[in-house]
């Protein structure tokens, strides 16, 4: 019998081609679902498929809109306990709310931890995610948390993209975009071969504005990788870009697992004299086309093949920090 035999895989509104992409790879039928609104808004989110004594996986990223795609997860969630399912695991390729995940300001909410709460309170047994906001963001869970890296994906991608610029490694420097995602930017270094490092000093005066202070770092003359978990307006992605000119950088591509994309961000960097951005899609959504997008499919079913089949997941695809 097949080790995936017993399993079922439900995605609701925020990654179809995702989730029928995982399925594909597994040679498994996706299971039917509804997700429907009442007149006032409210969500009714329901397994149309037969999950009594079956391991089940739900695929859903809790991107815009956040509060709703995060409602639809709940509601559904409650419904496949209420029908018996064996184990919820549960594939959250973008977790929202992730960059609430401290008091930096007197009466802030621990927004990443509330969201946690709320998905073990409905029955979750299990976290597969991709590239969180913070590493104490698995500490807020007391069910399995498994955080994959797109660094290997992202290091192929920049080692075929400046062998076709005929662009030599060791003129590349990996760029932290701020301190937080120093570890991000080490990685991918490592991915390309004698490839330099570089950190971008920078300060938050207010959400969603970034002022870089210094780089730390020789960028002069490089070929500059900023690499980041998450493009929202893009502020801190320009601010960087900016800063990397004025240090005399060669040139700059940018790297970004989580493309949100607020507002006119895309547009934005595209002006920034930016030479490429890449993004994996773990938010769906439709993208100029100059931006390349990486499928994170083949990692998420080799996790799925791999618990199923009792095997450990490949150490390249967590995120050690």
């Amino acid at each position: 019998m097949s080790s995936l035999s017993n399993v079922t895989l439900f995605y609701l509104t925020a990654n179809p081609s995702l989730a029928r992409e995982v399925a594909a790879i597994l040679g498994i039928p996706l299971s039917e679902s509804e997700v429907t609104h009442f007149a006032d808004g409210e969500v009714l989110a329901r397994p149309l498929s037969n999950v009594r004594g079956k391991t089940v996986y739900v695929i859903q990223s809790t991107a815009t809109p956040v509060s709703e795609r995060l409602m639809e997860l709940l509601i559904f969630i409650d419904g496949l306990r209420n029908a018996k399912a064996k184990e919820i695991n549960l594939v959250i390729p973008y977790y929202g709310f992730s960059r609430q995940d401290r008091v930096a300001r007197s009466g802030e909410p621990i927004t990443a931890k509330l969201v946690a709460k709320l998905l073990e309170t409905v029955g979750v047994n299990r976290i597969i995610t991709m590239d969180l906001h913070t590493p104490q963001i698995q500490g807020f869970f007391s069910c399995p948390v498994d955080d994959l890296s797109p660094i290997s994906l992202f290091g192929e991608y920049y080692r075929n993209l400046i062998a076709k610029k005929g662009i030599r490694s060791e003129d590349c420097c990996v760029v932290s975009p701020d301190h937080g995602s120093t570890h991000r930017a080490r990685d991918l270094a490592s991915e390309i071969a004698n490839s330099n490092l570089a950190i971008i000093d920078k300060r938050r005066p207010a959400p969603n504005v970034a002022e870089v202070v210094n780089v730390v770092g020789d960028v002069k003359g490089k070929h500059c990788i900023i690499v980041d978990d998450i493009i929202d307006t893009a502020g801190t992605v320009l601010a960087s870009v900016d800063a990397l000119y004025r240090h005399g950088a060669a040139s700059v591509y940018v790297g970004g697992t989580h493309g949100i994309f607020s507002h006119d961000a895309v547009s934005r960097i595209e002006e920034g004299r930016v030479e490429d951005l890449v993004v994996t899609n773990s938010i769906e959504r439709s993208y100029e086309s100059w931006v390349s997008v990486i499928s994170i499919a083949p990692m998420i079913a080799g996790v799925i093949k791999a618990s199923e089949e009792g095997l450990p997941v490949p150490d390249s695809w967590m995120a050690f920090y």
